[in-house]
């Protein structure tokens, strides 16, 4: 352990699997305690468990949706009695749909989208402003992808998703230095990281995922995709006070797909 985010307290959303355990363990590693939400409470408990058997007192989990205000508000104010405060928050939570052109596409499909991928970020914002505040200097990620740089046919709802919540970080940023509030809010653009959120695209490589994986990797200049704790790396320094003078910006982990 170094220590990078030693004494900082930590809501990641989405935490159950995939980046957003990465970063819970990794943020854990590096001296901060964690409190892991997800819609599949059982799961949060189980991440929550298996981090403190390593780092026992350093998670707390929570059962969440984010598309829920009410929930927000009880879950945050849970949070902070475990942790004691909360100085940075991880937006992660997101869903994909399926490969739909506009014509087949779905006023259903958009909502799912827009109210777990947006909505849940300005929730998030607005429930959690108050805590960060008083813990400052304080950190929003919102994890957005780049597919809000790089859009993509079929994919129309998560391209303007994520491209709202990448504008939606700006503002965020702009409003809390404005404030002085020490609040500083960053987003983060993946490009294709191996979790589930892929399936879509290994089932249409007929379920051989190494070869999804490949095809993938093709308009990516380093060849591969990327790894969960590529992303949380990133998290981490956004999480510390390394990142103190950065705010309002975007920062891609795309293996140089968007330098071509």
């Amino acid at each position: 352990m170094t220590g990078r985010v030693a004494g900082k307290t930590a809501m990641i959303t989405g935490a159950a699997g995939g980046l957003g355990e990465a970063m819970a363990r990794m943020l854990v590693r590096e001296g901060a305690r964690v409190a892991v939400t997800d819609i599949d409470g059982a799961r949060a408990e189980a991440l929550a468990a298996s981090i403190n058997a390593e780092t026992p007192g350093s998670a707390f989990a929570f059962q969440h949706d984010v598309a829920d205000e009410a929930r927000w508000a009880a879950v945050v104010a849970e949070a902070v009695a475990a942790m004691g405060s909360l100085s940075v928050l991880v937006n992660n939570a997101g869903v994909g749909g399926p490969l739909t052109f506009v014509e087949d596409d779905t006023v259903e499909n958009w909502q799912r989208q827009f109210d777990i991928n947006l909505k849940s970020v300005m929730l998030g914002a607005k429930h959690g402003m108050p805590h960060l505040r008083a813990a400052a200097p304080a950190s929003i990620v919102n994890i957005s992808s780049i597919a809000a740089l790089a859009a993509g046919p079929g994919m129309g709802a998560y391209n303007a998703t994520k491209a709202a919540v990448w504008m939606y970080t700006k503002t965020l940023a702009l409003e809390a230095a404005k404030k002085d509030w020490n609040v500083r809010c960053n987003s983060v653009h993946p490009v294709f990281i191996k979790t589930p959120i892929l399936d879509p695209f290994v089932a249409m490589a007929g379920g051989d995922e190494a070869t999804a994986h490949q095809k993938l990797a093709r308009g990516i200049p380093l060849k591969r995709i990327g790894e969960p704790d590529d992303v949380a790396y990133l998290v981490v320094y956004l999480a510390s006070d390394e990142s103190k003078f950065v705010t309002g910006s975007e920062f891609k982990i795309d293996g140089g797909m968007t330098a071509q």
